[in-house]
């Protein structure tokens, strides 16, 4: 796309910025401001509703797998005697 130039506004009590539709941001989309050295960097961050579906997705296949059998009963475990520990 190439350089944008643009000019920030007030909104309210901060400062903003357009971001032209070409950017490919839409409204409500979390982003992070880096702020180093006099540049500010916008960058979008994964949309936490897609990290949702991705989990909701896993738990649904993890339900599709077949009942476990019986449940095997273990020998109990026997820690030996350490005196002074």
């Amino acid at each position: 796309m190439g350089v944008i130039e643009g000019k920030t506004f007030k909104s309210g009590n901060s400062v903003a910025v357009r971001l032209p539709k070409a950017v490919g941001i839409k409204a409500g989309v979390p982003i992070r401001i880096l702020y180093q050295a006099g540049r500010v960097t916008i960058s979008a961050i994964e949309d936490p509703a897609a990290g949702k579906k991705r989990v909701a997705d896993f738990i649904a296949s993890l339900r599709m797998l077949p009942a476990p059998g019986e449940i095997e009963m273990r020998e109990p475990i026997e820690f030996p005697e350490r005196p002074g520990l």
